[in-house]
């Protein structure tokens, strides 16, 4: 009976061998690609879309032109990897460390980037236009991105309660472009938050006058009283002592920025691309 019942086991056996054998063309493709780049690094060209690659050691690999469409790389190594001309668009890389890898013609439109290591990788200008990389590092917003893309990471990081990092990407998206009125009046608004009250200040007025430069008079003259606003409410201040942490001008940093209303408003909305 044993026999029997061991030579009946083979036909599942066997059938298990017919079922992976008569795997999609497609699919055993990409099995066998996965499997070459995981086990030699080189894998050139490879069609590996939706490839579980999370956390995979890929340091120094060759996928130059591989197609990686919403693959999940999340917190690979991929340091000095070679991503040249790949297809990148939706994949996931956060959390991964691409130190030094080489990201020229990839295409990286909707990639997730965040909080990754991009530490001396080659990069396109504009080739992260359109993915997400909001925390990653390595990168000089200057290089890499436009005026709207700087002023938009401001937004973001604003309305996320991120008040340093916001004033910061609006001091980057000034630099692109120095006669963005938006631009100046936001990064004002950030600094007054964090009672930097004479440079918030100095930004409102900068702001003032490019808008009365480009004809708004009314919106000009609502930034000039709210930055009278504020300097009114330090000054009034200054004599009063207190625990050093200036709460008092933060409140009346806030009450200014009532003044501006729908304008301080729309300096916080994104620029579309």
């Amino acid at each position: 009976m044993l026999a029997v019942h061991r030579y009946a086991l083979l036909p599942v056996a066997l059938a298990a061998v017919i079922a992976c054998a008569n795997l999609p063309q497609q699919a055993r493709a990409s099995q066998e690609q996965l499997l070459r780049l995981l086990e030699s690094k080189r894998c050139p060209g490879c069609k590996l879309q939706d490839a579980d690659l999370v956390h995979a050691e890929l340091r120094d690999a060759d996928l130059r032109g591989a197609q990686l469409q919403r693959a999940n790389l999340s917190r690979a190594r991929l340091d000095g990897a070679n991503l040249q001309g790949a297809d990148l668009r939706f994949i996931s890389l956060q959390g991964a460390s691409l130190r030094g890898a080489n990201l020229r013609k990839a295409q990286l439109d909707g990639a997730d980037l965040r909080q990754a290591d991009l530490s001396s990788a080659l990069l396109d200008p504009g080739a992260l236009n359109h993915a997400h990389w909001d925390q990653a590092i390595g990168i000089n917003p200057t290089l890499t991105f436009g005026h709207a893309e700087l002023h938009n990471a401001g937004v973001k990081a604003a309305v996320e309660g991120r008040i340093p990092a916001a004033e910061a990407f609006f001091s980057d998206a000034i630099r692109k472009e120095p006669l963005a009125a938006m631009s100046w009046l936001a990064r004002g608004i950030c600094r007054s938050e964090q009672n930097k009250i004479d440079l918030a200040a100095s930004d409102f007025d900068y702001a003032a006058r490019l808008y009365e430069q480009s004809g708004e008079a009314i919106i000009a003259a609502e930034i000039k009283v709210a930055s009278a606003k504020l300097r009114e409410l330090k000054e009034g201040n200054s004599g009063k002592g207190g625990n050093g942490k200036g709460i008092e001008a933060v409140n009346g940093a806030v009450a200014a920025l009532k003044v501006i209303g729908p304008i301080a408003a729309k300096a916080f909305l994104p620029i579309p691309f």
